[in-house]
């Protein structure tokens, strides 16, 4: 019980200060090689309390796909924005995720009173606060965490199927063995990322991209 009253302190501090809509923002897939990083700004109920939210990397796989149901079906209002791999390869992993965080909370139907992110600071006109480690000390951050994680898992399941072999629903993009292996003996595909190494190797003059070279 205690990490449960833990992850809602932050949002209890600050509804006693007389703040309503607290928007939590966070992402997931900052690390992979491969597909997009996807971004959510959630705003939950001021008294609802979900058993067992947390950050959605502590989370099974059952466990994140009903928090998810019960969150999107719960949540005041969310944004989901995806940032495509040619965004990071143009702005760094970094100043693209700022960006889609910053488009998620533009995107909200109702404008929040309060924003919390998840380590990224965000210049928005709108009182923030980015918190280290925040999917596992803000409810609201690790609400959004789970959508975003949820819906990128399911995403990347999608391109498994479009691009096989890459192992993509089983490793989201990360670079293990078998993802490894796939990019000595294909290339890279269109939704890897071209600055993030490995895969940057393969786009110089001296050396065939890929398979899908002449993919559009």
């Amino acid at each position: 019980m205690k990490n449960q009253i833990d992850i809602y302190k932050t949002e209890n501090d600050l509804y006693d200060l007389g703040y309503k809509n607290i928007c939590g923002i966070d992402e997931a897939g900052r690390g992979p090689l491969a597909g997009p990083c996807v971004v959510c700004a959630c705003i939950m109920p001021e008294f609802l309390r979900i058993d067992g939210i947390n950050d959605s990397k502590q989370l099974t796989k059952k466990k994140r796909e009903e928090l998810y149901k019960i969150i999107v079906k719960n949540a005041i209002a969310y944004k989901v924005i995806f940032v495509s791999p040619k965004e990071i390869d143009q702005y760094n992993i970094l100043e693209a995720t700022r960006r889609g965080m910053k488009k998620a909370f533009e995107g909200l139907k109702i404008k929040p009173d309060y924003v919390l992110t998840d380590a990224v600071k965000l210049k928005i006109d709108t009182k923030n606060e980015a918190i280290i480690h925040g999917d596992a000390l803000s409810a609201s951050i690790a609400a959004a965490s789970i959508i975003a994680k949820v819906t990128r898992d399911n995403y990347m399941d999608k391109m498994d199927i479009k691009y096989p072999n890459y192992g993509f629903a089983h490793n989201k993009g990360y670079g293990t063995k078998m993802h490894m292996d796939a990019l000595k003996n294909l290339g890279p595909c269109p939704i890897h990322r071209k600055t993030f190494y490995p895969v940057s190797t393969y786009f110089n003059k001296n050396k065939q991209l890929s398979i899908f070279d002449n993919e559009d």
